[in-house]
């Protein structure tokens, strides 16, 4: 399989500033939700907290969030609406080590480039930077074989875009092991099941007679039938994107924005309420795609941390896919923290396709891939 592209490189705790580090300091909440001042907040890169001369690692890691010291003695990253008063958490600005809490920036960059040496296409997100499809094949099938949770975010251009038959292969091959979503690409999914129209335009690109009002019945539809899943059960729903998640019995989670129209029955219109839906997702991802939502896409992406744990100091990056017509949404999601992303600045049909195809060929075992359409 060849030697991994980025090997993690933990911090030598035994010499340095480090060694002679204090523990970190913890002052108890002075009310429900609200935080001390002086508080450290969290960023998604590998962060150590010494406590009793111990340097450990906060579970549950994401950014902007607190380190919560727990009655156990877990330390863990939490949201600060999540926190009682009482509840100690981590203070202070430094992420040196010498406030006694450490972020390890390097660990991942031995051998990488310097970021000020000049390099044509240095840009990490450009239509000018070719795509490499084989090693993203590469990494999914891989993260698969090892059983890890790849959670996948769309948007209803994915429908639109005709490459809705290609996200139902990856869930019907067992690689998507949570979608997060909100109520338009159900909608549209279920409109296209039950009418075979996308906000009333067919597959071949003409708009159906009345077929403004098609994604309405189709929530109407739902709504009849009580849920989705009633809804595959009874015959409704026989095909599409949630008909395969529920065949699948892959979980999802649909939040919903001030925007809905229903929304269909499941979708979490409480938006502190679906965060904590899709947290409960995140907290376990192992890689991460992301296609053609700006919203959903960043959202999620502050909600990752920038590696998988896998015990130990054995950490290693967490793939993150980003895929959007546009570069403004892929840089947007690098530049909120999302370094770890692979961008993508390509339409989703064209990612769909070749994506699918090049998975395909690496599952077969063809390492020779032939060239396919350059996103």
């Amino acid at each position: 399989m060849g030697a991994p592209r980025f090997q993690y490189r933990p911090p030598d705790f035994t010499s340095g500033p480090l060694r002679d580090a204090p523990d970190a300091t913890f002052v108890p909440m002075p009310s429900d939700g609200v935080l001390p001042d002086g508080f450290f907040s969290t960023t998604n890169l590998p962060t150590y907290v010494r406590v009793q001369g111990q340097w450990h690692r906060p579970s549950a890691p994401r950014m902007d969030c607190v380190i919560a010291l727990e009655p156990s003695g877990r330390l863990v990253a939490r949201e600060p609406r999540q926190l009682s008063r009482g509840t100690p958490v981590a203070m202070g600005e430094a992420e040196d080590g010498s406030q006694g809490i450490y972020v390890h920036t390097e660990g991942f960059l031995g051998g990488t480039h310097s970021a000020n040496e000049f390099r044509f296409m240095a840009a990490p997100v450009s239509r000018e930077r070719p795509v490499d499809y084989r090693h993203l094949a590469r990494l999914l099938t891989e993260e698969r074989k090892r059983g890890g949770y790849i959670v996948w975010v769309a948007g209803p251009a994915l429908v639109h875009a005709r490459a809705r038959e290609d996200l139902i292969w990856f869930i019907e091959h067992g690689f998507v092991s949570a979608f997060l979503g909100g109520n338009a690409i159900a909608v549209h999914d279920l409109e296209a099941a039950i009418f075979g129209t996308t906000l009333g335009m067919t597959a071949e690109g003409e708009f159906a007679e009345h077929g403004h009002g098609l994604h309405m019945r189709a929530i109407n539809a739902i709504r009849r039938a009580g849920s989705i899943e009633a809804a595959v059960r009874s015959g409704l729903v026989t095909d599409g994107i949630m008909h395969a998640l529920v065949r699948r019995g892959v979980p999802y989670v649909l939040a919903g924005s001030i925007r809905d129209d229903g929304p269909i029955p499941g979708v979490v219109s409480d938006v502190l309420g679906a965060q904590d839906a899709m947290r409960e997702h995140t907290t376990r991802a192992t890689f991460a795609v992301l296609v053609a939502t700006a919203l959903h896409a960043i959202a999620v992406g502050n909600m990752l941390p920038a590696y998988v744990d896998e015990g130990g100091d054995r950490l290693r990056p967490l793939p993150t896919i980003c895929v959007d017509q546009t570069e403004f949404v892929v840089s947007k999601l690098r530049d909120r923290g999302t370094h770890q992303a692979h961008g993508v600045v390509t339409n989703a049909q064209d990612f769909m396709h070749v994506f699918r195809s090049y998975v395909e060929q690496w599952e077969q075992g063809l390492r020779r891939v032939r060239p396919a359409a350059r996103a």
